[in-house]
């Protein structure tokens, strides 16, 4: 379990010997990075949530305080990184399959899990933002909606590019693959993910009084 813990901060740096040690599909190998995968799915949750308009709204709402707000982000952050890790997990598995994978289900949601640690590591960036802005920056128009709050969000969004850097890289290695049928694996994950939420926005809206 020790290095699969280890390797959670190696994939930051050396990606490849990182995911290709995910080839190994073994109970045991599963088990020991069962608690590390639970952290980075948990904690990139919360770093998403915490990039909605939601989450920047909420506490015009009287009754969120801090402690609710807390809670709040928490609670709907690890439902969201949960519910991302096997839906997500399920289409970069459909893709992979497209152009010939043999692997399985789990081993595509362990790619996507460490994948994200760039965004949970984007955490860091919150308590500087928190102590600079309070909460304004879970209120409208705060002082976090100008030039320093965009550059927060930049920032951001650089961690979330890093992690699709580092899912591209993953996919790669854990296959064996070339370039080509890594990229084309991903863009018919990404073709199927946005063909149903098309799919879901259009029936909400049909569905909708």
């Amino acid at each position: 379990m020790r290095d699969w813990w280890l390797r959670t901060l190696l994939v930051l740096q050396r990606p490849r010997p990182v995911f290709v040690a995910l080839r190994d599909d073994s109970d045991e190998s599963v088990g020991n990075r069962a608690e590390p995968i639970l952290l980075i799915v948990i904690l990139a949750g919360v770093a998403a949530v915490l990039m909605t308009s939601t989450a920047a709204h909420l506490m015009d709402d009287s009754s969120y305080d801090a402690a609710v707000t807390a809670i709040w982000i928490f609670l709907v952050g690890s439902i969201q990184g949960v519910t991302a890790y096997f839906v997500i997990g399920w289409f970069l598995h459909r893709g992979a399959r497209a152009v010939g994978s043999q692997g399985t289900y789990r081993r595509s949601r362990h790619v996507f899990a460490f994948a994200c640690v760039p965004v949970a590591l984007s955490l860091v960036l919150w308590p500087v933002k928190l102590s600079l802005y309070g909460d304004d920056w879970f209120h409208s128009g705060g002082r976090d909606t100008g030039v320093g709050g965009g550059i927060f969000d930049l920032l951001t969004y650089a961690f979330f590019a890093w992690a699709l850097v580092l899912l591209v890289i993953g996919v790669r290695s854990v296959h064996g693959w070339t370039w080509r049928r890594t990229l084309a694996a991903i863009g018919i994950a990404v073709a199927g993910m946005t063909f149903a939420a098309v799919v879901v926005a259009v029936l909400l809206l049909l569905v909708k009084p």
